[in-house]
């Protein structure tokens, strides 16, 4: 049986870190290993998890890829083998970890997402057990029904919000690349080193996760300049940009223009 670990990387949000710290609580399948990464964060609320604390960096940026593989080493280092990654915002239904812990034992070689259904405010307060009745996952992206996995096809589709993979496939991608900071890219970046290693790309509709509401822009204008700059590293590494919708929209409102094949401010 697989030791399963939990990790939340978090700056802020504490209502939305409680109410995901209940929805792992009423899971079938608990956590054998909690780890929260606290990003510039002293204040996090702890439940019973291990706790790492991460500084801000000089240039203001969030750590997110450094604050990943910090949890992750950190629930490896407890006995964990089997690894959930988890966004603050996100809510597990009760069956999301029984499903991940299954899809790991069963194909460890799969890096595995699962459905996501971003939550209204008008829903709010969430009730942890009401959550299926809320159910409409993003219609971007592969939702089988509960009990069933499909394999994927487009690696720019894995989203960072709710994975699972075993410590063998994190060690095979080489964990999240710490040359990116702040918003954007990190997570498609290490779906393609997960590519290049030799992983499939594989969707649980058992693994079901809901993103509670919070207020955001769209595009989200105020990570313009983490656009850029990991969009450009992304780009040198794989030859293709990514959140070529964002920049679209940035570039309609006058914010970016297109140099020959790269991006940059206008």
């Amino acid at each position: 049986m697989s030791r399963l670990g939990v990790v939340t990387v978090a700056h802020g949000r504490h209502d939305h870190l409680r109410r995901q710290q209940e929805s792992l609580r009423s899971s079938t399948r608990r956590p054998d290993v909690r780890v929260l990464v606290a990003m510039d964060d002293p204040d996090l609320p702890v439940d019973d998890a291990e706790v790492v604390h991460l500084p801000a960096r000089a240039d203001g940026r969030l750590p997110l890829a450094a604050a990943r593989n910090a949890g992750v080493s950190a629930a490896r280092s407890l006995g964990a083998d089997a690894l959930v990654l988890l966004d603050v915002d996100c809510l597990v239904s009760p069956t999301t970890l029984a499903a991940y812990d299954a899809a790991v034992r069963e194909e460890p070689c799969t890096l595995w997402s699962g459905p996501v259904t971003y939550l209204r405010a008008a829903d709010r307060p969430y009730q942890i057990d009401d959550l299926a009745r809320l159910d409409d996952p993003h219609p971007a992206r592969p939702a089988p029904p509960p009990g069933r996995r499909e394999v994927g096809e487009d690696w720019s589709l894995f989203w960072s919000l709710s994975f699972a993979v075993s410590a063998a496939g994190w060690d095979a991608a080489g964990g999240f690349d710490e040359v990116y900071a702040g918003y954007g890219a990190e997570d498609t970046d290490f779906a393609q080193r997960a590519r290049a290693a030799g992983l499939a790309l594989g969707w649980d509709g058992g693994a079901r996760a809901y993103h509670q509401h919070h207020p955001t822009s769209s595009p989200p204008v105020q990570h313009l300049d983490d656009v850029l700059r990991n969009g450009a590293l992304f780009a040198e590494r794989w030859g293709w940009w990514p959140m070529a919708g964002w920049l679209h929209d940035f570039e309609s409102l006058g914010l970016v223009r297109r140099r020959g094949d790269a991006w940059e401010a206008a």
